[in-house]
């Protein structure tokens, strides 16, 4: 069931959710290596995290397209939570109770935190990892990158950042990784051509697949034929080979209860709970605005989906997960329709911890790279810029700010200074005029006519919004926005994704003065 109310068809999306799942689970593949690496953990933790995320929480999800998995977010917290409760065997008790908590606050509905968030700092979010995307994978895609292919933060363990990092990796090329990535980048163009889309056949092989395949086959030629350009085993993925269950249990690491009696344990919990809920619930809000079909998400849900899925992830040895916006924005941008797609890629996960190790060990990283280079690129456009500076200085400037802050040091940080910025200008623009609500239906209940007020901030926007969500089916509703001097740009946007998706509960919808805005588009 989506949000809305309306049946999903998950066998009628099959021919564009499996190939979207398997482009996800390239991405996802070297992101729960390299973050796992980066944490100080097993090697294995952070694979089980992206299995359980994809076989597990992509059913209980609120989400149709969000993709869950261990987050670069949390790195610092998994490395400093280790290093506090002396074990990761500890560490993984205070995973469980950190999704015990968010399962807490998914029943307690904080989800309704994610509608708060204003538009241009979400925009200036999905811009700035596209950029982030594209800068940390140029190293690899040129074959010189040392540090772990999930690194998304600006300090890099290496001692180096992420601009020096593009230096070094130009005065280090690896020749034979950068022909692989050349090649894999013009496949994957190739195959967003609308001649390859429009082919029946082609169209259901992802260009990702394609181009690992040639890359696996390109770099065995290198060996044999051309050993000075074979890629180095280290910009190679690297699995544990698990040939069974003996060789599981030696990689995997299960709780230890007696960490129970340490009082910070109970801190790591809490930190990890409140940063994962945060980072999923702006993942949900920037994937939700990338849906083509303007789906929204249940917030609530998706709090008691991570809390599940953290829970399972620490019993199993996992690290913590949260929704992320790398997978996220891959699933959407290889065209996955519903939560199947998320399925797939741990499924594909499974499978490459158990069956397929050796092949997947074959893969080189600047392929890899190359998926990611374009998917960046879909999320930073340059017309997505054009488009703020269009809307003015309130909407651009906290959108450029937060691309500023995130891209010089992390993501929550960012965040929040881009919220900081964002708020000013609300508070700046509710200073004179206060905002009024009023509903006004008739005594047939048949037309519902939503009245805005004459200043109709961002403030104003979850109430509009869970007011629009609970409408009645088979409803006429007026949104009569005439006596309004001032609607903001975030409201707009509300009001018109609601219009476009109201058929599908057969409302019909009527705007009165409501101007119309430009929606982003991934495509």
């Amino acid at each position: 069931m989506t949000e809305r109310g309306t049946k999903v068809n998950y066998l009628a999306h099959l021919g564009k959710d499996i190939p979207a799942g398997l482009v996800v689970f390239f991405v996802a593949l070297p992101l729960c290596l390299g973050i796992s690496l980066a944490s100080g953990a097993p090697l294995l933790s952070g694979l089980v995290t992206g299995i359980v995320a994809g076989i597990v929480v992509s059913w209980l999800s609120g989400s149709e397209l969000a993709v869950s998995g261990p987050a670069a977010g949390l790195t610092v917290i998994v490395l400093n939570g280790i290093e506090t409760l002396g074990s990761f065997e500890a560490f993984l008790l205070a995973v469980v109770i950190a999704g015990f908590l968010q399962l807490v606050l998914g029943f307690l509905k904080a989800g309704v935190i994610g509608l708060y968030f204003p538009s241009s700092v979400i925009k200036g979010m999905l811009a700035a990892i596209g950029l982030i995307l594209i800068l940390k994978q140029i190293p690899h895609f040129l074959g010189a990158d040392d540090d772990f292919f999930g690194a998304m933060n600006f300090f890099q363990s290496n001692g180096r950042n992420t601009f020096s990092e593009l230096g070094h990796a130009f005065s280090s090329i690896e020749v034979g990784a950068l022909i692989i990535g050349v090649i894999s980048l013009a496949i994957v163009l190739l195959w967003d051509n609308p001649k390859i889309k429009s082919n029946k056949v082609l169209s259901m092989v992802p260009g990702a697949l394609v181009a690992v395949l040639l890359s696996i086959g390109l770099n065995l030629l290198f060996v044999n034929f051309m050993p000075e350009l074979a890629v180095a085993s280290t910009h190679l993925v690297n699995i544990p080979i698990i040939s069974g269950f003996s060789d599981l249990g030696t990689e995997l690491q299960f709780l230890d209860l007696n960490a129970l009696t340490n009082p910070s344990l109970y801190i790591v919990a809490v930190t990890i709970a409140i940063v994962a809920s945060l980072e999923t619930l702006l993942s949900i809000e920037a994937i939700d605005k990338l849906d083509p079909h303007k789906r929204r998400s249940n917030t609530n849900r998706e709090l008691k989906a991570q809390g599940v899925g953290n829970m399972v992830a620490g019993l199993l040895g996992g690290l913590p997960m949260t929704a992320v916006i790398v997978r996220g924005s891959t699933n959407v941008a290889a065209g996955a329709q519903t939560r199947v797609s998320s399925f797939v890629h741990g499924s594909f996960l499974a499978l490459s911890v158990f069956l397929l190790a050796s092949l997947m060990n074959q893969i080189p990283l600047s392929a890899l790279a190359a998926v990611l280079l374009v998917v960046g690129f879909k999320l930073t456009k340059p017309a997505l810029y054009k488009a703020q500076l269009k809307l003015g200085g309130e909407q651009f400037i906290p959108f450029i700010v937060t691309i500023l802050a995130i891209l010089f040091t992390d993501l929550l940080i960012g965040i929040c200074v881009g919220l900081a910025v964002g708020i000013f200008y609300i508070l700046k623009a509710n200073y004179k005029s206060p905002y009024f609500f009023h509903k006004e239906e008739h005594r047939d209940r048949e037309l519902i006519r939503i009245k805005l007020s004459e200043h109709v901030s961002f403030l104003n926007k979850a109430s509009i919004v869970l007011t629009l969500d609970h409408l009645p089916n088979d409803s006429h509703v007026v949104i009569d926005g005439e006596s309004s001097e001032y609607i903001d740009y975030d409201v707009l946007e509300a009001i018109q994704e609601f219009k476009k998706t109201a058929h599908e509960r057969n409302i019909h919808v009527e705007l009165i003065n409501i101007g119309d805005v430009a929606v982003m588009d991934m495509h």
